[in-house]
């Protein structure tokens, strides 16, 4: 579902203001429109841009999960626990050990909810 929100995103990638935050926020917005495939790739591009982007490890990992991928949300979790560590963002890295803890726990078989006590 195109939503006038990603559309206007998208309108601006490829442009001046194509950056980390545009293709964060526009993999937000798919996130959103329950598309998360497509929410993955703008995160991973958003990464390209900055890759000590802590919420764009967050998000990733958590679009990853919903589009059916445990294992590639537990490695972005990973990354995103490290990032956050080396940028002492102690807040991002805590709950993104929170979510990997569930997804272990629940044997990365894509029963974990990482929103389930969200924080953010």
């Amino acid at each position: 579902m195109t939503t006038p929100l990603i559309a206007s995103l998208r309108q601006q990638c490829g442009g001046p203001r194509d950056g980390a935050l545009l293709r964060f926020s526009l993999g937000n917005a798919l996130l959103a429109a329950a598309e998360p495939g497509a929410a993955v790739d703008e995160l991973r591009r958003a990464l390209e841009f900055d890759p000590a982007y802590s919420a764009a490890w967050k998000l990733l990992g958590k679009a990853c999960l919903e589009a059916g991928q445990p294992e590639a949300a537990a490695t972005a979790w990973r990354r995103g626990v490290a990032v956050a560590r080396q940028r002492g963002d102690q807040q991002a890295g805590k709950e993104m050990g929170v979510f990997l803890r569930r997804l272990e726990q629940a044997g990365a078989a894509g029963q974990a909810s990482p929103d389930r006590d969200r924080t953010d």
